[in-house]
């Protein structure tokens, strides 16, 4: 079973992208594994005090994608395999790295500074 104990909503996002960036960012990092369950949707809007229907579209979103799989009556199973889990590490990098470069172009950051910045912050 997939747990959600980690996950700490942030301002400035829909809740329902977050939820699916925890799930592909689990599976990215080999947490969260094909074969793993989710909670059911109503267990999992109860325990993160959100609606419903929140969790619905983070879940179809997920389906779209092909990461989990639903069937009625049942618990939906994550479904990415190693193919996706190289898609979704390449992805979310690129994305996060793009983030963090425009970030840094804004704020006047010059190439040097910013990888002085990336490897004071490696070590």
């Amino acid at each position: 079973m997939i747990s959600f104990a980690e996950f700490v909503p942030r301002e400035g996002s829909p809740l329902y992208l977050q939820l699916v960036r925890y799930v592909q960012r689990g599976i990215a990092a080999g947490t969260i594994r094909s074969g793993d369950e989710l909670p059911s949707r109503r267990a999992l809007a109860s325990l993160l005090g959100v609606n419903p229907n929140t969790i619905q579209k983070a879940c179809a979103l997920l389906e779209e994608e092909g990461i989990i799989a639903s069937h009625t009556g049942a618990k939906s199973v994550v479904t990415a395999d190693e193919t996706v889990r190289r898609r979704l590490t390449e992805e979310l990098l690129e994305y996060d790295a793009s983030t963090l470069v425009r970030g840094l172009r804004q704020m006047g950051i010059t190439r040097a500074q910013a990888v002085e910045l990336v490897e004071r912050l490696w070590d």
